[in-house]
Order: C-alpha cells, then sequence, then structure tokens
C-alpha cells in the first residue's frame, strides 16, 4: 500500500484541446512542467476539470500517459476514478494498472442521488478494492447529493486507506465537524479555491486547485504560508488572487481557467460540448485583471 499523504497543493488538471477538438498533447506536456516547476505538490488526473466526461477511454487513458510520462515522479499523480455505477468503478479498478499513479479521488454518485447508506457501501466496496489510497470527493453543487460528516468519518474510522475527502460541499460547519473528529491517518482537502486559506486555517491540509493550473506560484506559496501559519503573508496572496479566482468560475469550470491560461500562452480556451468556452466579456474581465495581477 502506498502511503503517499496529499498534503499542500494538489492540482486539478485541465485537458487541452486543439481548435478541431482533439486533445492537444504538447501542450498538456508544457502545462505538467509549468505546475511542477512552480510548485505544486501533487497531480490530479482525470478529475473533474480535465472534462473527463466528454473523453473516450482510448483519450483518457492516453492523457494520463502523458501526464505520467510528463511527470518523470517528480511528484505524485492521483487519478480520478468516480461515477454513478459502483460495479462498474470497482471493475475498473480491478483492471487499471497503478504503476505511477499514488492514490484515487473519487467523486461521490451524481444523478441517482443516493442517501448516505448507499454512499457508505459504495464507498466501502471502492476502499477494499482499490490497492492503493482513496481520497474521497464530496460535491454536492455537481451531484446533487452531500455526503454528510458522520458518513465521512464512518469510512474514514472503517478504512485505513481512506486517506482524505476532498471537500467542495462549501458548508463551513460541515467541513469543521470532519476536522475535529477525523482520525489521524485522515485528511481534510479543500475542494473550493476562494476558502482555501480559511480551511487550512481550521485544518485542513491543503487543496486540490483549479487556479493552481495557471498562477501556480502563487497558490502553492499561499497554501505553504498557511500551512507554515505565516497568516499575514497568506493573506496578501489570497486577497491578490481573490478576484480572479471568482472570475475562473463565474461562467463554470474550466472555461475560465481555460480562458486564463490562453492568456498566459499555455494552452488553447477550446472545451468540448456540452460545455462553451468563456463569453468575451468574461475574457475581457480576465485580461484586465491579469495586467494588475
Amino acid at each position: 500500500m502506498t502511503t503517499t499523504s496529499f498534503f499542500g497543493t494538489g492540482v486539478a488538471l485541465v485537458t487541452p484541446f486543439k481548435q478541431d477538438h482533439s486533445i492537444d498533447f504538447e501542450a498538456l506536456e508544457q502545462i505538467v512542467n509549468h505546475v511542477i516547476e512552480n510548485g505544486v505538490d501533487y497531480l490530479v488526473a482525470l478529475g473533474t476539470t480535465s472534462e473527463a466526461p466528454v473523453m473516450n477511454e482510448n483519450e483518457k487513458s492516453e492523457v494520463l500517459n502523458t501526464i505520467i510520462k510528463a511527470n518523470g515522479g517528480r511528484v505524485p499523480t492521483v487519478l480520478g476514478i468516480g461515477g454513478n455505477n459502483t460495479d462498474s468503478i470497482v471493475k475498473q479498478i480491478e483492471r487499471t494498472s497503478f504503476n505511477n499513479i499514488s492514490g484515487i479521488l473519487s467523486v461521490t454518485p451524481y444523478y441517482n442521488k443516493p442517501g448516505q447508506s448507499g454512499l457508505y457501501a459504495h464507498y466501502d466496496l471502492i476502499a477494499k478494492t482499490s490497492p492503493v489510497p482513496v481520497i474521497l470527493y464530496n460535491v454536492p453543487g455537481r451531484t446533487g447529493v452531500n455526503m454528510k460528516p458522520t458518513t465521512t468519518l464512518e469510512l474514514a474510522n472503517a478504512h485505513s486507506n481512506i486517506v482524505a475527502v476532498k471537500e467542495a460541499s462549501g458548508d463551513v460547519l460541515q467541513i469543521m465537524d470532519i476536522i475535529a473528529q477525523k482520525p489521524s491517518h485522515f485528511e481534510v482537502i479543500s475542494g473550493d479555491d476562494a476558502l482555501t486559506l480559511p480551511l487550512i486555517a481550521l485544518g485542513a491540509k491543503g487543496v486540490i486547485s483549479v487556479a493552481a493550473n495557471a498562477f501556480t506560484k502563487s497558490f502553492t506559496s499561499m497554501v505553504n504560508a498557511q500551512l507554515s501559519n505565516d497568516n499575514e503573508q497568506a493573506k496578501v496572496l489570497h486577497y491578490k488572487m481573490l478576484k480572479m479566482i471568482e472570475l475562473l468560475f463565474a461562467e463554470g469550470n474550466p472555461a475560465g481557467v481555460k480562458a486564463l491560461m490562453k492568456e498566459m500562452k499555455l494552452c488553447e480556451d477550446v472545451v468540448r460540448l456540452p460545455l462553451m468556452p468563456a463569453s468575451e466579456q468574461l475574457i475581457l474581465q480576465i485580461a484586465k485583471q491579469m495586467a494588475i495581477f
């Protein structure tokens, strides 16, 4: 069992596309180098930000292999494996090669809206199947179901390989409940860029970030400062980035961050349907904010 702890800044990598909507593997390599050279602690491949639902299995495999190759073992890589068909996820885990994979990030089932007992049974099977550590991912704004602290804590206490939860509920009281009662092997990771500083101050151990695809150095510096209890420096960086973070999510993810990354010449701002690229108005706002960033 891999014992990697997921402290600090993880980055939920975008998948860059060319104008013809094919995957831009050269740009993907550039992004991996950009984020590692600017201080991220680990990579998350094929998470929500990657637009994985609109890629076929061959494309996902090629994206993952490109990320692993570009990384070259410099930082851990977490693989997104989740969905709303438990049996399908278990079979996917069983047929996956976990060479160079340090953990999996698994989102709560979406659309079919299981209850808390269903969520427990779902993750119980995943934990029993996975040969690497599991990070739970609670994002009710996307999935339509909220995993309550009691369920998260029951899973953490039942499985030593359930090592963290990426909490994107936006409910600070809920997140504090988990932090206050969690077992020692279990971490809370912010799933909300704008709440990362206060959540670390409350006991979270880092973030899986969208914004870190772009202004990586500022974001990782903020996280590291707060983890080191340098709250004053962390606050300076937090408020420096806050308006840009708001813009990145104004029209959905990853349209906003891809618009910023195009300004930075990291990739094109192309997304696949049913997502749409950022509006001209938002692009102008991002460019204006970038000029004073």
